[in-house]
């Protein structure tokens, strides 16, 4: 007698099929609509609302495309929630088991977590710096006030657009490392909101005052004012760019070598 032949056709799983299942949970749990729907109520409505309210001659100096900073500054504790949620949610419930027994590479997993949080995040966050950016530009332009520059533009759609996604992409891997809703919600709290509190009283004291003003350059509000050109003296943003993706990096890193490692 022969070996057992399984009617069911059989085929090697691949990422794309990680990213399918994935694309599917994110898609279809409610904390993914609230927090992206909050997200994009908070950088539209406070972004037209501030433009709306402001006259040209605000913008002799100062970008039109600044009215999207002030929801991005509140919008950005969205993304890092969601960024928590899309893992720790499945170690709350033990639904975790089910997927890594579906799929056992776990670095497969995490993979497509990450991309296509980082791909919804991303895309939302950006659309909507857009629509606020075009809005306001369209909405003062004459001869009291200066036109954007392409510079500009950018940093206030893509870059700040990919910040908040960094960050919301730390948020994960800390979620991955801690695998508790809480401890990472509020660990990463502190990596937004302390680096902005801080300073101020370091900088009461003549040895620490550079680390506050370097830890203040470094801080979210800072970086997105950076990215938005609030301020001519501050640099373009990109430098803090590329130092939260070293540390989101990292932080990945850490997350995929403590996956492999941990019983689940």
């Amino acid at each position: 007698m022969g070996p057992y032949t399984s009617p069911i056709p059989v085929r090697r799983t691949h990422l794309g099929n990680a990213l399918a299942s994935e694309w599917t949970k994110i898609k279809s749990v409610r904390s993914t609509i609230w927090t992206l729907g909050i997200l994009v109520a908070l950088v539209i409505g406070i972004g037209l609302l501030v433009s709306a309210t402001t006259n040209d001659a605000d913008y002799r100096t100062l970008p039109t495309t600044l009215p999207g900073f002030f929801g991005t500054l509140l919008g950005q504790l969205c993304i890092v929630t969601l960024g928590v949620l899309v893992i720790t949610s499945e170690y709350g419930t033990g639904m975790i088991r089910t997927t890594l027994t579906a799929s056992p590479q776990r670095s497969r997993v995490l993979t497509a977590k990450a991309l296509v949080f980082f791909a919804l995040s991303f895309a939302t966050t950006t659309v909507s710096l857009a629509l606020v950016a075009y809005a306001s530009m369209g909405m003062h332009s004459g001869p009291e006030v200066t036109e954007p520059t392409s510079d500009q533009i950018l940093g206030a759609t893509i870059g700040a657009g990919l910040y908040v996604s960094l960050l919301g992409l730390l948020s994960l891997a800390v979620g991955a490392i801690l695998r508790h809703s809480a401890g990472a919600i509020t660990t990463m709290l502190g990596v937004v909101l302390l680096p902005a509190i801080l300073p101020a009283f370091l900088m009461m004291s003549d040895s620490l005052r550079g680390l506050g003003t370097k830890m203040l350059e470094y801080s979210s509000p800072q970086s997105l004012a950076s990215l938005f050109r609030i301020d001519e003296s501050l640099n373009s943003g990109w430098p803090q760019l590329s130092a939260l993706a070293v540390v989101t990096a990292a932080a990945m890193i850490a997350a995929y070598a403590l996956l492999e490692k941990r019983d689940v």
